[in-house]
């Protein structure tokens, strides 16, 4: 009875967490979509006169050092910087899953090749490797998604690969090909189910880290370019003004850190939730 009385609240209290991080989210997501219905101001149009204004009723968290409305720039950020890195993200699922899936089970040749390849984006960390083809294919927001597309696709197909090295010698598997079931199908029906779990928590918990990484390259220049309104470019736009408006800075990076934060707590949820072991953070 103890023992009871001390797992009932744990439960509730993951529950009731995992809830509260999935309304947070859908939130943020819904204010970010919501910045098409908010335009009353262009986000790239200058307005020297009205320059470093203070909160008002026409603009609620004032203008920037070019008279631009910040609150519409903060709320357009927020589409690029999570837009991008949702697509960056789902373009490594459809690049490394298959791979994962094809490796792990043929096995062979083809397990090594791709293992291969997987190594040596490995060799090196993923900001280097990220920086190098950065600056190899030039400043901008697409050539950065794709340069954190090489980098982590690379997670997803080890990931996979290694959840069906494991289940592929399980019975079910077994009998499915003795039953004479084509490879498609048992990778398809019978083990693509058993990854969904591992890739959705790894999934949540690399949406932080790939938007750490979109606003830090575009805060140094790599990612996106004036006047395109995104997270890290208006953290450094906002340097020259750190004394004189600091909050012209602790938007963008309160918005960051928010975001990285609440997919953070999301991972964790639900890493708990389908009972994925914690090495998935590695």
């Amino acid at each position: 009875m103890k023992g009871l009385s001390i797992r009932l609240p744990k439960i509730k209290k993951t529950r009731w967490q995992g809830m509260m991080t999935l309304i947070c989210v859908v939130l943020v997501l819904t204010a970010t979509i919501y910045a098409f219905f908010y335009l009353r101001h262009d986000p790239t149009l200058t307005n020297l006169d009205g320059r470093l204004q203070e909160m008002s009723l026409q603009h609620p968290l004032g203008t920037d050092q070019l008279g631009r409305d910040v609150l519409t720039r903060l709320l357009l950020g927020g589409q690029q910087t999570i837009g991008y890195s949702l697509l960056a993200l789902i373009v490594a699922l459809i690049i490394g899953i298959p791979i994962g899936l094809i490796a792990g089970y043929k096995r062979g040749l083809v397990d090594r090749v791709f293992m291969r390849i997987a190594d040596g984006f490995l060799a090196f960390p993923d900001t280097i490797v990220a920086i190098v083809l950065s600056g190899l294919l030039g400043p901008g927001i697409s050539n950065l998604v794709f340069a954190i597309v090489m980098v982590k696709w690379v997670s997803y197909a080890r990931l996979v690969r290694s959840t069906i090295l494991s289940e592929s010698q399980k019975d079910y598997v077994l009998i499915a090909r003795t039953n004479g079931l084509s490879s498609s199908k048992i990778m398809r029906k019978h083990l693509f189910p058993h990854i969904v779990g591992h890739v959705l928590v790894l999934a949540s918990l690399d949406l932080g880290k790939i938007i750490l990484l979109i606003s830090a390259f575009s805060y140094i220049g790599l990612g996106a370019q004036p006047p395109i309104p995104e997270w890290g470019a208006m953290l450094n736009d906002s340097r020259p003004y750190f004394q004189s408006r600091p909050e012209l800075m602790i938007y963008p990076g309160l918005a960051i850190v928010v975001v990285v934060l609440l997919t953070n707590m999301l991972g964790d949820y639900l890493r708990d939730h389908f009972d994925v072991k914690k090495e998935v953070r590695q």
